[in-house]
């Protein structure tokens, strides 16, 4: 029987140790898909943080994301960075479907890159612990309607895209400012 816990220690191998560069290039490009989307580069535009201190505002992201997964999403590191993280949005209004997708390109990204680019993909165990590593941090953030099974994450994941991904003048700018950091 596999601990519920151990989804964490697959997650912590699979982005520390056995695939470091590779998860930080996929999670570096499931933010940029989010910027496809207006309501997400819009929000990011207004709150003026991204485009004045782009840099800043993409490696506390990274910081943020890692304390959890480097010393456990129940650890005091981990819950302060899920408490900040719950802090900064808290401050927005961020419709749930908005969340979730972000979520989405957290757990897709990485095993689509390994699929694609990696020198081996994913096992099907390992996506299941990614996945579930994900859900679990989703769950800490208060987002709501999680998908259980790595296959629902990838069929909502394309269906919001295909609803929102459109051009907006808000995707380039933040696009733009990302490349040029």
């Amino acid at each position: 029987m596999v601990s519920d816990m151990d989804y964490e220690a697959v997650a912590y191998q699979l982005a520390f140790i056995e695939f470091a560069w590779d998860v930080e290039r996929a999670l570096e490009f499931a933010l940029f898909r989010t910027y496809a989307v207006p309501a997400i580069s819009g929000l990011l535009v207004r709150t003026g943080n991204f485009t004045t201190q782009t840099r800043k505002r993409y490696d506390d992201t990274e910081l943020l994301l890692s304390e959890p997964l480097e010393h456990g999403l129940s650890s005091e590191r981990g819950q302060q960075a899920i408490d900040r993280i719950n802090a900064i949005h808290g401050r927005f209004k961020i419709a749930n479907e908005d969340m979730l997708y972000v979520l989405s390109t957290f757990v897709l990204e990485p095993i689509r890159w390994m699929a694609r680019y990696g020198r081996r993909a994913f096992t099907p165990d390992e996506i299941r612990d990614w996945t579930d590593y994900y859900r679990a941090v989703g769950h800490k953030m208060g987002i709501t309607e999680i998908p259980k099974e790595f296959e629902a994450f990838e069929a909502m994941n394309l269906a919001y895209e295909t609803e929102n991904f459109r051009y907006a003048d808000s995707n380039r700018q933040i696009g733009d400012v990302t490349l040029d950091c």
